[in-house]
This record gives structure tokens, sequence and C-alpha cells, in this order.
């Protein structure tokens, strides 16, 4: 039959098949030829495929559904998405969409969008387990989950459905000072341990480490897939604006005087158990022996150099810092955190390409400027304005001021094409992005369903 559309009503009888014995005939006549992409060699296939993973997850996703070939030579991401940091969605944040729809909201049918903060691609997932869970951060794409009835924190992947479990919240409780302002409460206990910033890395022996940094009581806990149950740290800490970069936190500690120096710290997973390893109860191997260590001081930025509020930023997988030129807080200055830390003379960088930095004290994020995210400016900084709450933007080549949009963070947005940006900004308060709310401050952030559940989550 021809491959084109004839104008006839009628439909033409197909002329019977002829199959013809004879030996003489060409190879392959009668028959499609095979492709020679499904014959393609294994390590060629394999080598792409690595290519196209290093991009993004879904992308290889469609390259392993070309055929079967190509899927049977590669690896599946299904098993494996959490335990195997390849897979790791990076990049992908969940969508807030405002108008109090959370993530188990019933006019979502359970499907949550996702949204890929280089590419501005969304995707839609069915993730059915925020009837009893809900999120308290997002860790290299992965949904760190707090389960309602037993305070279990698990991590999620938010496209294959691989779950990771870790010890409860709630061993954590005897740690908690109880002069803290209603920590003698049963109930509100949990308030400051459900406030976090959360780093995830990943054993050669698929054990996954986590630390949490709860920044309401200046502490972190840090737990494996192995243990039962959370460890605090000896020590507290007093820091701003935490930041998960490659399994570690990294925080920047900042003076009330703006005349002082600013300091950033790292601080690094407990190191693995050397010789004999102490067994808990079902028999593995359990890091409660382990302490982790303090906060390691690894940069100290002079005032006259960048002055406050600092902020730490992972943008084209490097950690900026951002701030001020002075005190008048009209000009913005970044640096990168790897010059900070090995010059005395860094060089400030002019220029973060395509990129736009939405700036906040209780996370900072980096989104790409392309053309399926035309309201985010290339080159810019967006935040909240500290005279009236209004998002800035400040553009890094002509160093000026400008509203991406209209309304403020403390009225709400006024609807219009510039509100995707509001969505960005929302994502880097937690307290608002996960309960499917955008950032107005004049409005109570509360659950609507289960809140008894998700106290100061």
């Amino acid at each position: 039959m021809s491959l084109i559309a004839s104008n006839s009503t009628k439909r033409r009888r197909r002329p019977p098949t002829v199959h013809h014995a004879s030996s003489s005939a060409s190879p392959g006549a009668g028959t499609a030829a095979p492709s020679p992409w499904a014959s393609m060699n294994q390590d060629l296939i394999r080598l792409i495929a690595w290519r196209v993973l290093a991009g993004d997850l879904l992308d290889y996703v469609r390259f392993r559904a070309v055929c079967r070939h190509w899927r049977s030579s590669t690896d599946s991401p299904r098993g494996r998405g959490v335990v195997d940091p390849r897979f790791h969605p990076r990049r992908w944040m969940m969508f807030p969409e405002g108008h109090g729809l959370h993530p188990s909201h019933t006019r979502l049918r359970d499907y949550i969008r996702f949204l890929n903060l280089d590419t501005g691609r969304f995707v839609r997932a069915k993730l059915p387990v925020f009837k009893d869970h809900c999120i308290l951060d997002s860790v290299d794409g992965l949904l760190v989950m707090h389960r309602d009835e037993d305070t279990a924190i698990r991590l999620l992947h938010p496209f294959t459905g691989d779950i990771v479990d870790l010890p409860r919240l709630v061993t954590l409780a005897p740690h908690i000072d109880l002069s803290l302002p209603g920590a003698f409460l049963p109930a509100q206990r949990c308030y400051y341990l459900r406030g976090v910033c959360a780093s995830l890395s990943v054993s050669a022996a698929g054990v996954v480490s986590v630390l949490l940094a709860l920044h309401r009581m200046g502490r972190v806990a840090f737990a494996t897939s192995r243990d039962q149950q959370w460890h605090m740290s000896t020590w507290a800490f007093s820091y701003n604006t935490p930041l998960s970069f490659q399994g570690k936190l990294y925080m920047a500690r900042m003076s009330f005087d703006p005349k002082e120096n600013s300091d950033i710290f790292q601080v690094d997973p407990p190191p693995p158990p050397q010789g004999h390893h102490h067994v808990d109860v079902v028999g593995t191997t359990s890091s409660s022996s382990l302490t982790l260590p303090p906060p390691k001081l690894i940069a100290t930025i002079p005032a006259e150099k960048l002055t406050r509020p600092v902020h730490l930023v992972e943008c084209d997988s490097q950690i900026l810092v951002t701030g001020y030129t002075d005190r008048s807080w009209s000009h913005m200055i970044i640096h990168r955190l790897a010059d900070l830390i090995t010059s005395e003379n860094p060089i400030p960088v002019t220029s973060i390409g395509d990129k736009a930095l939405f700036l906040n004290n209780v996370r900072s994020l980096s989104a790409s400027s392309n053309g399926a995210l035309p309201t985010v400016v290339s080159n810019t900084i967006v935040q909240a304005s500290l005279a009236n709450g209004s998002l800035t933007e400040y553009n890094l080549s002509t160093d000026a001021w400008s509203r991406p949009m209209d309304g403020c963070i403390l009225h709400g947005p006024i609807f219009g094409p510039c509100c995707l940006i509001y969505h960005i900004y929302t994502c880097c308060i937690r307290e608002y992005w996960n309960k499917g709310q955008l950032c107005n401050r004049k409005k109570p952030c509360r659950w609507r369903v289960k809140g008894k559940w998700r106290i100061g989550a």
C-alpha cells in the first residue's frame, strides 16, 4: 500500500503478495532491511548512553526506549534510582502549583508536575505516596519524604518510584533542648526536627548516608540506610543559608555587624568505621559509634570584598557566593567558593551566562533562561527586596535593578505572564513549596490536611 494519501473515497483492493522461491533473488527482497541502529556495537551504545545520561535522566530513558537492543545494552534506572548517583534526577524540582493544590489534593488525581530548571521542560509523575507522606526537602532531585504515621524519613525517586528507608525522625526527640520555645510540649517538639536541609551521599556498597541540617536547632543529624535511629551532632552551630553539595553541607556565618568578616564552613559526613564495626540488633553495620566531625572553616571573606547578606548557591556544578560590594546594598558581587579558598585576591565573577540565581535565606537555586522559560532573564539575580518585599532583579551586565513581575511576597503576586518567576522563587522556601502555595507572607502557611502530623514541615 502506498504511503501517500489518496484522494479517492473508495478503498482499493490490495493485490496478493507473491513469494518467489528462486534462490537468485537479491538479499532482503520483499522484506524490510534491518536497521543499522539496532545492531550497533554494545560498547558504543553504552558510551553514548552515559553521555546522554550526563545531560538528563529522562533523555537517557528515551534513549533506552529506541529499541530492545539498546535497552538490553544499558543499565535500567528502575531499582537503582536512589542507590546509584548516576540516575539521580538532578535539576528536576517539584513544581508548586499554587492555589493551595498540595501534592495530595484530589484535583491533582495523584499527579505531580516537575520542572527541569535547565531545560524548562515539565513532566508529570503519578505519586499516590503523598496521601500519607509530606516533603521536607529535595536533594539531587530526590524527594526527602516524611511518613505521617511514624515520622519515618524516606528518599523517593519521583520517576522510577524507588524508595530508600531511613530511621524515624522521632528518634531525635531526646536531643531537643526543652528550653526552646514550645519544646516542652510533645506535640510541638517535632517542629524543630522538620525544618531541614538534606545532603546525600552513596557508598560503593550502595549504603545511603544522609545529613540533615536542623536550622531551627543549629544542629546536624545523620544516619544511613542501615541505621535504626538518627544520631545528633555533639556540637551546635549558628549558621545561615545552608547548601547541600556533593554529599556535604556548606554554611555561611555572618555577623550582625556589616564591618566584620563572613565565614564559610563545610560539614562532612562521618567517615566509614574502621576495624570492628558496631552491629545493631538486625545484624547490619550501624553508624551509632561514629561522630560527626565539627564544621570546618574553609574560607573567610573580608567585609571590604563582600558584605552581607551572603548566600550560597550551586550553579553549573560549582558553588557561588553572592553578596554586596558595600553597605549601600546597591551593587551585587559574585565569587566562586573555590577561588575564595585558594586565592588571597579572588577575581569576581562578571557573568553567569544564561543562568539566573534565585536567592533566599532558606534555599537558593539557579535556573536557565532558555526558550522554555522566557521570563527568566540571563545573567541576573532574583531576590526579595529588603525594603518592601517585592521581587527584585539585579542584572550583572548592566549593574541595574528592576522588577521581574508585579506583586510582592508580602501580599502575593498579580497574576500575569511573568508569574512563572514567582513559582520558581517559591521553590526556594520549603514551607510554601511543599504545600502547593505560592509565597505570600500575609497568608498563613498551614497544611490543609493532616496538619497535626506535619507541624513544622
